[in-house]
C-alpha cells in the first residue's frame, strides 16, 4: 500500500467537515468544496488551495455545494442545494442556470458532478442516506435543458466520462449504497439512458465508494473509499475497468473517511489530491483519527500526457 501525504490540514473545523470536490485550476491551484461548515450548518463554501505557498482561500457560497468547476470567464460553476449557478468569488454574485432540481420530493441537495464541454451532469443525495429519491440529471448547455436521467438514487456520487460520441455519452457513475460502479450510455440528444453495464463491484467492502476520477490512460478508475468505522487510515483506490482488479491502493493515515481523488499539476509534474472528512465522527474516535478532514497528496512525477490531463479535467465552457 501506497502512502499520501498530508497536505493541508485546515485550523477552521469548518473546512474540515466535509471537503470533497478537489479540481484544477492551472498550474499550481486547484479548489475544492467544503459541503457545509458543521453537522448543523446549511451552508459551506468553494476554496481555492496554492500548491506553491500551502494556502488556502475561502469563498462562502448561499448554500451547500455538491461540485464547483472553474470556468474559462474565472467564475465556477456550483451545484449549490437544488440549483446550479455561477458563482463569482470578488462579488460573491450567484446566477442562476438551473433550478428546481428534485421538486418533486423533499431532503435532498445535488452532490457529485462532472463537466464537458459546457455541460453538466450531476447527481443528489438523500440528506438521511436511506431513500431511493435522489436524482441524477444532465444539464445541456446549448439549451439550457435539464433532464432527469434517474430519479432512485440514494447518494449519487463519483462521476467520470469514459467515452463520447455526436450524440451520446458513456458516464461512469456511482450510487454509493450500491457499492458499484455503473457504466450508462446516454443519448445526449434525447437526454435518457440507453443501457446500463455493472463496471466494477465494492460489495465486499466495508467502505463506501464515494468519488472518482480516471487515471490520464482511461484503463482505470480511482475511487476513493468512506470509511465510517475506526480505522487506522483511509484508502482510495484503483481499479481496472477491464477486469475489476485491484491495481492500487494509497493510504490517508488519520483520516479513514476518504471522500475524493482527483489530478493536479505543480511545475508541469502531475499530484493526485484526495480529500477527507471528519463529517459525524465521534469525538473519542476523532482523537484516534488526528488527520481526519485534512487534504492529502501524492506525487506522480512529470505530466507526460498533457492531452489527457485536460480531457479528464476540463474547464467548464460558459457561452
Amino acid at each position: 500500500m501506497n502512502k499520501a501525504e498530508l497536505l493541508f490540514y485546515p485550523s477552521d473545523a469548518g473546512l474540515r467537515f466535509l471537503p470533497e470536490g478537489p479540481y484544477p485550476m492551472g498550474d499550481g491551484r486547484f479548489s475544492w468544496v467544503a459541503i457545509q461548515h458543521g453537522g448543523s450548518s446549511k451552508v459551506g463554501s468553494v476554496n481555492v488551495f496554492n500548491l506553491r505557498t500551502k494556502t488556502n482561500t475561502t469563498h462562502e457560497l448561499p448554500g451547500r455545494p455538491g461540485f464547483a468547476f472553474p470556468t474559462n470567464k474565472g467564475r465556477f460553476v456550483v451545484g449549490c442545494e437544488r440549483m446550479a449557478g455561477l458563482f463569482t468569488p470578488g462579488t460573491s454574485e450567484f446566477q442562476v442556470i438551473a433550478q428546481g432540481i428534485d421538486e418533486h420530493v423533499s431532503g435532498t441537495i445535488i452532490n457529485d458532478g462532472l463537466t464537458w464541454d459546457g455541460n453538466l451532469i450531476f447527481g443528489t443525495k438523500d440528506l438521511e442516506f436511506k431513500t431511493k429519491k435522489a436524482s441524477l440529471n444532465f444539464w445541456r448547455a446549448r439549451d439550457q435543458k435539464l433532464f432527469v436521467l434517474r430519479n432512485d438514487q440514494i447518494c449519487s456520487n463519483g462521476k467520470c466520462i469514459a467515452a463520447t460520441g455526436p450524440d451520446w455519452i458513456d458516464l461512469l457513475d456511482i450510487d454509493s449504497p450500491t457499492r458499484k460502479v455503473v457504466k450508462y450510455r446516454i443519448n445526449t440528444e434525447a437526454g435518457r439512458i440507453e443501457s446500463e453495464q455493472t463496471v466494477v463491484d465494492l460489495s465486499h467492502d466495508e467502505a463506501v465508494p464515494d468519488g472518482m476520477t480516471m487515471t490520464l490512460d482511461g484503463k482505470s478508475v480511482i475511487i476513493s473509499l468512506y470509511n465510517p468505522n475506526p480505522a487506522a487510515y483511509g484508502r482510495t483506490i484503483q481499479v481496472s475497468l477491464e477486469t475489476g482488479a485491484l491495481e492500487t491502493e494509497w493510504c490517508t493515515e488519520g483520516s479513514p473517511q476518504a471522500t475524493c481523488p482527483q489530478w493536479v499539476t505543480l511545475d508541469g509534474n502531475l499530484w493526485l489530491i484526495i480529500t477527507t472528512a471528519v463529517e459525524f465522527m465521534p469525538v473519542d474516535r476523532q482523537a484516534a483519527s488526528p488527520h481526519a478532514g485534512g487534504l492529502f497528496a501524492v506525487p506522480f512525477g512529470k505530466l507526460h500526457d498533457s492531452q489527457a490531463f485536460e480531457r479528464i479535467t476540463p474547464l467548464f465552457i460558459e457561452s
